[in-house]
């Protein structure tokens, strides 16, 4: 079964529905067969006390792109996909603009998923640089 990227795109921004992904505002923008990013605003709801980006927003954006596209790549399966590690280096500070995070699947397995994520703010300068573990778990 396959979608257009519209409509995969739709579908991730649709699950974001009263989840910590609108709280965050976080919307899907992109998404190729190996590849998805979502982007996040850089404002006062998720700056830590002295106006910079929270690393723990930086990492549930990162989470929450790579889940999104294991979700994807099991598309059709009974499973639900939760993320068992992540890591992340921060490596610049970003007040304001925007964040994209560029989700690229390294290991496609049909249990675990491993997941690099990239996240960058509007100039391409690199922001963190993630690696997340997902797993697939079946439905009860």
């Amino acid at each position: 079964m396959n979608f257009s990227k519209e409509e995969v795109l739709e579908q991730c921004n649709a699950m974001c529905k009263n989840t910590l992904m609108e709280t965050l505002d976080i919307q899907f923008i992109d998404f190729s067969e190996n590849s998805i990013t979502a982007k996040m605003p850089v404002n006062s709801r998720v700056h830590q006390p002295d106006g910079f980006l929270h690393g723990g927003a930086s990492v549930a954006l990162a989470e929450s792109v790579g889940s999104a596209g294991a979700h994807i790549f099991m598309r059709g399966e009974n499973v639900n996909i939760r993320g068992i590690e992540i890591a992340a280096n921060h490596v610049k500070g970003i007040r304001d603009g925007h964040v994209y995070a560029h989700a690229t699947i390294l290991h496609k397995g049909r249990t675990t998923q491993l997941w690099q994520i990239k996240i960058t703010n509007d100039q391409q300068d690199l922001i963190s640089l993630v690696k997340l573990t997902t797993i697939s778990l079946a439905r009860a």
